[in-house]
């Protein structure tokens, strides 16, 4: 006689939809009136912050949003910035985060493209709104942060708009806010750096973000109540993640608007700082940053870095200063992290150099990923595990996005045979660590952003005197590796470099202009096809 196990169905006892912002009460509830977020000379409890979230969240809804409406957010690392990921959720609507460094033209195509219904912009964003709103056809209702700790450069005269204090200030206290009915329900909306051509929305579900927090508390084994220094930029993967992460903990949050490394240093001291994350690029600047500023730390002090792996001797200036460092890596479209260099007890026997290159490579599964294989692009098949046989990343798991937003065929092309194809090159070695040996797609990481080549040859194309070009990733001390371009001009007329360079600055972001250009002719295939190959070599031959 069979067990009869499928009768026994879900009800509202014992079954309740994955979300988040479910944290954020947990800890409001249990630990009121432990401090939840700094901010210079601002604090707040987790009570505090939980009633500002409240509040914001009925201010939202009251306006006219609902379920499904887009919410986007052009801001810094600012109170404001982390209550709008539990605020907007709770409201229904899905947040869109913008990368603060985007042009007028990019945010005016992610403002159409997500349909925004609100705009919620830092006061020194707003220029750069101004002229994406001109740009725009979808005109979304602007609040404003008007932050009073912004740079003198950033207190500009702005029209008179509704205020994020506005929000708070006339939100109900009692707004009754409910988690998801479903919870692969759309939570948010991250857009991709355009690797090729226009970014991609990134649409992220509430059960893939609740399963990553638990992920990233087992894998880097995140204490009760650490203190955090949010410097990993909250538009990048939702901070990756780790805005909910540390609600989950009952953390203290200290938000830095931008980063300076003699600021870093103080705030790290300042507030017992005992976790913080960043991008290669900020470990380089707090290496090379002038001894004055440096600080040395009796204590050690978690790091998450994601990227460019650090070179080695970063990784030792950190070991210095007494923080220890785990390399992760991920994608937008899997909310952040899933692999991470799992230190094994082993290592401690090596050399720093050695330890330093193990801890480089991109690594294992983080505990809430399903699987992670390397597979031959031509057979399909598991490369085997010696460190040179090359294959394609593919990941499986409950952290991997619903899908690009309005996109049907990009969504279905990542998506094949159960995998989610990451478009990254790499090898497994012998102890089963996964590392990157290129990028299929020529994406340049440049400080923690992602730069596409083809877009920068696109501008390149632009200019009248430039016939053929091609760019690759050049070593960087500081960024890690920014964009070399190799240009061939047009017969009879003539450029310069610094000329070809600003005429990149200011037909893009700033930060994906090249740093170099080499005039010439291109090496080619027997096909026309130019060999980014041989331009690689040459760059690395020279650096």
């Amino acid at each position: 006689m069979t067990i009869e196990y499928d009768q026994l169905e879900k009800n509202q006892a014992n079954y309740v939809p994955l979300s988040p912002i479910s944290f954020l009460h947990r800890t409001a509830d249990i630990y009121p009136d432990h401090q939840s977020l700094i901010y210079n000379d601002l604090t707040f409890t987790w009570s505090q912050t939980r009633q500002r979230c409240v509040q914001v969240a009925s201010s939202i809804v009251s306006r006219g949003i609902s379920k499904n409406d887009t919410v986007s957010v052009f801001a810094h690392n600012t109170p404001e910035m982390y209550e709008l990921h539990f605020a907007v959720p709770m409201s229904g609507a899905v947040l869109n985060t913008i990368n603060t460094r985007l042009d007028a033209d990019t945010v005016a195509y992610i403002i159409d493209h997500g349909e925004s219904k609100m705009f919620i912009v830092d006061r020194g964003l707003w220029p750069v709104l101004e002229q994406a709103l001109k740009l725009s056809s979808v005109q979304p209702e602007v609040i404003l942060i008007d932050d009073g700790y912004a740079a003198d450069s950033e207190k500009i005269v702005t029209p008179q708009f509704t205020t994020y204090d506005d929000l708070v200030e006339r939100g109900d206290s009692n707004y009754q806010w409910s988690l998801p009915s479903d919870e692969w329900q759309a939570l948010s909306l991250n857009y991709t750096s355009g690797t090729t051509g226009r970014p991609k929305g990134v649409v992220y579900h509430h059960r893939g973000s609740y399963l990553m927090t638990m992920g990233t508390i087992a894998s880097w084994n995140v204490p009760h109540m650490p203190r955090y220094l949010y410097s990993v930029p909250m538009f990048h993967c939702n901070g990756w993640g780790h805005a909910w992460t540390m609600a989950a903990k009952a953390a203290t949050v200290v938000c830095m608007r931008a980063f300076e490394p003699g600021l870093f240093f103080e705030l790290l001291e300042k507030h017992d700082i005992t976790h913080f994350g960043g991008a290669p690029i900020v470990l380089n600047m707090l290496a090379n940053a002038p001894k004055e500023q440096q600080k040395t730390f009796d204590r050690t002090l978690q790091v998450m870095t994601a990227g460019a792996p650090p070179p080695a001797a970063v990784l030792k200036s950190m070991n210095a200063f007494g923080f220890d460092v785990m390399h992760v890596y991920g994608l937008t479209e899997s909310y952040g992290h899933i692999l991470q260099a799992a230190p094994q007890l082993s290592w401690q026997s090596q050399d720093q150099d050695t330890q330093a290159e193990l801890r480089s490579r991109q690594g294992v599964r983080f505990a809430m990923t399903e699987a992670v294989e390397v597979l031959d692009v031509e057979t399909g098949e598991p490369v085997a595990h010696d460190g040179e046989s090359m294959g394609e990343i593919v990941i499986r798991g409950n952290t991997l996005m619903k899908g690009y937003l309005k996109n049907t065929d990009e969504t279905e092309s990542v998506f094949e045979n159960g995998w989610f194809k990451s478009g990254d090159l790499a090898v497994i070695h012998t102890d089963g660590y996964i590392q990157i040996r290129d990028r299929a797609k020529d994406i340049i990481i440049s400080g923690g952003e992602n730069i596409s080549s083809v877009e920068v040859e696109n501008v390149l194309y632009k200019h009248p005197a430039v016939g053929e070009a091609a760019v690759v990733a050049m070593p960087d001390e500081k960024w890690g590796e920014v964009p070399c371009a190799f240009v061939e001009l047009k017969a009879g007329l003539t450029a310069e470099e610094g000329g070809l360079i600003q005429f990149c600055a200011e037909n893009m972001a700033r930060f994906k202009r090249p740093k170099k250009v080499v005039f010439g002719a291109l090496p080619k295939t027997a096909t026309g096809k130019i060999q980014k190959t041989v331009l690689r070599e040459r760059v690395n031959s020279d650096k």
